[in-house]
């Protein structure tokens, strides 16, 4: 099965490591990757509000146009280099043992491409979020609340993994949710493939499928896993990063989940801790 995994990018220098990591999910598999470059359109350089002299605003769009110019040509570049080491194939043509990959050019926000390109990715694969820098919140935002898609969170710590290690080890959150039995079926790809899959379940599952319920769902895929039961704390989220690393599990599982009273503009509380704090690949899904 053919699987389009998106990977958005931009002059930020986390490309390297984002496009790294989905190589390593696209493994040998029929895969193909999508890298998307999202140009800022010059006319969103303007600022809002404010009447402009007819000589300053073509200044302002001719400067932001070059520096668009100069961006895209950089990442092309260091795209060339990168496809090299990742056995990446941008020709168009499929080359056996190679990984199928693509150069799209869009214009405008970020959010909105990734919005409007994400509805038809498998997976999307982005940067966790530089909170020291304000980056990259708004992008895993649209990619988890507007997209529909299951969202690959690549670590900011920690060193670029073997093509042969991403989702061989795998910890699943299960707490019976909407968004905990999505997580879990749309990778399912992913888990079919792996060596190991552990639950990681507090019992509190109220009204909804347990963890037993769920290892018997996952065998009947021919997925086998145990369950690692947990006492149930304050913060969720730090026990479940925890429990991964014990487990020596390189990817973590969960549903995502935002607060209601925002209209999904912020992360739920676990969420919010997993997404700052989590120092292995997290799978996010809304």
């Amino acid at each position: 099965m053919t699987h389009k995994i998106l990977v958005p990018v931009r002059g930020d220098g986390k490309g390297d490591k984002t496009l790294a990591y989905a190589a390593s999910l696209a493994g040998g598999g029929d895969n193909h990757i999508v890298i998307v470059h999202c140009r800022p359109s010059p006319e969103d350089m303007l600022p809002y509000g404010i009447p402009l002299p007819k000589i300053l605003r073509k200044q302002i769009l001719e400067q932001a146009s070059t520096l668009a110019d100069v961006e895209e040509k950089s990442l092309i570049t260091e795209l060339k280099v990168l496809a090299k080491s990742l056995n990446l194939n941008l020709s168009g043509t499929a080359i056996d043992g190679m990984i199928n990959a693509e150069w799209v050019e869009e214009t405008g926000r970020q959010v909105d491409v990734i919005r409007r390109q994400g509805r038809l990715a498998d997976i999307i694969v982005v940067p966790q979020p530089d909170v020291d820098r304000n980056l990259g919140t708004n992008t895993l935002k649209a990619a988890l609340f507007h997209s529909g898609r299951p969202v690959l969170m690549v670590p900011n710590d920690g060193p670029l993994q073997p093509l042969s290690q991403l989702g061989r080890n795998v910890t699943i959150a299960w707490n019976g949710s909407l968004e905990s039995s999505r997580a879990v079926t749309m990778t399912l790809p992913l888990l079919q493939r792996t060596n190991a899959v552990t639950i990681l379940s507090s019992g509190a599952e109220p009204n909804a499928a347990s963890a037993r319920d769920l290892k018997s769902y996952l065998l009947s895929h021919r997925v086998e896993a145990t369950i690692e039961r947990f006492e149930k704390t304050r913060n969720v989220g730090e026990k479940l990063l925890s429990l991964t690393a014990d487990l020596g599990a390189d990817t973590l599982i969960m549903g995502a989940y935002g607060d209601s009273h925002e209209r999904e503009t912020v992360f739920g509380g676990n969420t919010q801790h997993i997404v700052d704090k989590a120092k292995m690949p997290v799978i996010l899904v809304h």
